[in-house]
């Protein structure tokens, strides 16, 4: 395989990134191929997040590595392009909403991680980004996609804490957000598996000054995030405790429920269709790259090197009953999967370290 440098290992704001800096025009001889059910979508670097737009054929990608924070896929010729920067990256800042925020970002110098997306009606949506690289924090934009190519637009911003590293974003109806925090300052990834908390869980409502910590959230690394329909609900990937947690909306929160422990590393949460929370990860016990120790032993760089096979789940909130959707063996084209999605019949999966998103076909 041909990178485009060499493994970049980069410590922003308290969160270990480690991603294969591919270059996408390069990578593997440009072959794109199939194997056996599974098909990708190439030349996106790092996919580590993916939307659906409401309503629509596009989904967008987030760029855990390189230049393009956003990727906009057209999900039904399997092709993309760069959404934001793009050739003219536009801003306008919504100060009633997001007058903390100090303006907008510098869209040459960020990457993408988790995102959200929320419909506000005329084809117009709320698209939320864990944002990294010159500064740490939610960027909001607004997706149009009235005419035929959607547009987007910057809005504005929510600082975290203390320039720590968000992971995962949800929003609620009424633009307040919640947002997860792995690994608070001067936590090291490879801690997770200690058994001590390394981040938590944080809200923010507009006219707040900034995020504040939920209480009752603090746990081994908090990842991805969603929130129910009725707003009394939000859930949890504890990527250290490798289960689904389901808490009260409110703070201080209360545990309410949770999975059994996973075989595999949850990441990214997302709703599917039919209301089941749908994540994604890499196993846990693998023929080829051994078991994971989930102690004090736990060494991420050595974790994400090995192609490890990989599952995809949905999870019922009302039960935290789990359903198998998806699982792969180890693929010497696709490794380190990250989160899972609903696009019409296909189940798409992400990755922080790689150049392509994987397509499932599903029984639908």
């Amino acid at each position: 395989r041909t990178m485009n440098t060499t493994t970049a290992a980069a410590l922003t704001g308290g969160i270990l990134v480690l991603s294969l800096c591919f270059d996408p025009a390069l990578a593997d001889g440009d072959e794109c191929r199939s194997e056996g059910e599974l098909s990708y979508i190439c030349g996106m670097n790092s996919p580590e997040d993916l939307v659906t737009i409401p309503g629509t054929k596009w989904v967008v990608a987030s760029g855990f590595a390189g230049a393009v924070p956003l990727y906009l896929v057209d999900s039904e010729k399997k092709t993309w392009r760069n959404l934001y920067p793009g050739e003219e990256p536009v801003a306008r800042q919504d100060l009633t909403t997001y007058g903390a925020c100090p303006g907008s970002p510098d869209p040459n110098n960020m990457t993408g991680h988790g995102l959200n997306i929320r419909s506000k009606g005329d084809g117009l949506h709320s698209l939320y980004v864990v944002g990294h690289g010159e500064r740490e924090a939610i960027e909001v934009f607004e997706m149009d996609t009235r005419g035929e190519d959607p547009a987007i637009t910057w809005v504005g911003c929510v600082m975290t804490p203390e320039g720590m590293a968000a992971n995962s974003v949800a929003s609620l109806p009424d633009g307040s957000l919640i947002a997860t925090i792995p690994l608070r300052n001067g936590v090291n990834i490879n801690d997770i598996f200690n058994g001590a908390p390394s981040g938590a869980v944080y809200e923010w409502s507009p006219g707040d000054a900034g995020f504040s910590r939920i209480e009752g959230t603090e746990m081994p690394y908090a990842n991805g995030v969603e929130v129910s329909a009725d707003g009394k609900e939000f859930y949890i990937a504890s990527s250290g405790l490798v289960k689904v947690i389901a808490f009260t909306i409110t703070n201080p929160a209360r545990l309410l429920r949770s999975t059994e422990m996973l075989s595999f590393i949850p990441d990214n949460l997302h709703w599917s269709g039919d209301g089941k929370l749908l994540t994604a990860g890499m196993e846990l016990n693998d023929p080829v790259c051994g078991t994971v120790p989930l102690t004090a032993e736990f060494d991420f760089g050595v974790f994400m090197s090995c192609n490890r096979s990989f599952t995809a789940i949905a999870v019922d909130p009302a039960s935290m009953a789990v359903t198998n959707l998806a699982s792969s063996p180890s693929q010497q084209q696709f490794s380190n999967a990250t989160m899972a999605i609903e696009v019409g019949s296909e189940l798409w999966i992400g990755t922080f370290a790689g150049d392509r998103v994987a397509v499932f076909p599903t029984d639908d």
